[in-house]
């Protein structure tokens, strides 16, 4: 990915990529960096590649557990290492048909495990939308500066990329730059995005699988907000077979719908069999009152060792108040 970045000059953090039996190179090109440090594993890791920490002694010890296929095996063998950036998280799901791009509705997510931003980085405890520091001003900037460019970067390279393109921003003191890119819907995001989505989805999906994005994409003016309910354990060594209770009594709540991430049935009883086990999502006019909805459902929900985090939206919710 930081090639097509470079290739299309797209802003981004300072980086370099190593591989196995460059354990001392990537050791040396930390020390050139200052606090926070970024390790990330080239290959798929669940949504857990990445490391974002503060002492060099545990991003050293991160490239080591990645390059030794101690962490992720083959996955974690080729890694990039980041400056830290700093600033608010955006995220924003792009249709794209080859040619042309058309952004959905920007959310933002909250990766840490635990409440202000503490803990392991997971692959995200909740998001809401929309974003009030994410204006159209802002939407524009991103599409501009780093989605076209990367797409035009593919293109260079002979890929008509069709479908969601998942950008994951930061608003930097230096300007927006991208974290990462996904082929994919993001998760949570998603969950709040898509039900806001007042155009037909399966027509806007047909249309950029088909290469010609023409219906305009709409969505309505409420607020959505998801609360990611995790097991213990999570994200290092997520508990599993816990039965869930509750369920029924959450999905009551009005503008509540509670989507399934790591859950199986056994008989008529509903058990964790993940890590990120439900996620609790609610529609209401404004953040506050969706955020509030969201927190009554989780409220109902339980299992042994069951986790999440009290300030999804938070800020959010209280600036859309003023």
């Amino acid at each position: 990915m930081k090639e097509v970045l470079d290739a299309g000059g797209v802003p981004t953090a300072a980086h370099r990529a190593f591989g196995a039996g460059e354990e001392g190179a990537a050791l040396a090109y930390l020390e050139s960096l200052s606090a926070p440090y970024v390790v990330k594993t080239d290959g798929l890791a669940a949504g857990k590649g990445v490391a974002v920490v503060h002492s060099r002694d545990e991003a050293r010890d991160a490239v080591r557990e990645y390059l030794s296929g101690r962490a992720f095996g083959d996955a974690g063998r080729t890694v990039v290492i980041e400056e830290g950036l700093t600033g608010p998280e955006l995220s924003l799901l792009v249709l794209c048909d080859g040619s042309e791009a058309t952004p959905l509705a920007p959310a933002q997510d909250f990766k840490r495990a635990f409440d202000g931003d503490t803990g392991p980085n997971t692959g995200g405890m909740g998001a809401y939308s929309p974003v009030p520091i994410a204006g159209p001003e802002i939407i524009d900037e991103a599409m501009g500066k780093c989605v076209r460019p990367a797409l035009t970067a593919l293109s260079a390279r002979g890929v008509e990329y069709r479908g969601i393109l998942y950008a994951g921003l930061m608003l930097t003191p230096d300007g927006l730059k991208i974290i990462e890119f996904n082929v994919r819907f993001g998760d949570p995001e998603c969950q709040v995005v898509v039900p806001r989505l007042e155009s037909d989805l399966c027509r806007h999906l047909a249309e950029s699988a088909g290469g010609r994005l023409q219906e305009e994409v709409r969505f309505t003016d409420d607020a959505c907000v998801t609360v990611v309910l995790a097991t213990e354990g999570y994200p290092v060594a997520p508990r599993k077979g816990d039965e869930i209770e509750g369920l029924d009594r959450a999905k009551a709540v009005e503008g509540v719908t509670v989507f399934h991430a790591g859950t199986r049935s056994d008989g008529d009883r509903l058990l964790t069999a993940g890590g990120r086990v439900l996620d609790v999502t609610a529609t209401a006019a404004s953040l506050a009152g969706a955020r509030a909805r969201a927190y009554e459902a989780a409220s109902l929900i339980s299992w042994p060792g069951m986790h999440y985090r009290s300030d999804i939206a938070a800020t959010a919710a209280e600036e859309d108040r003023q």
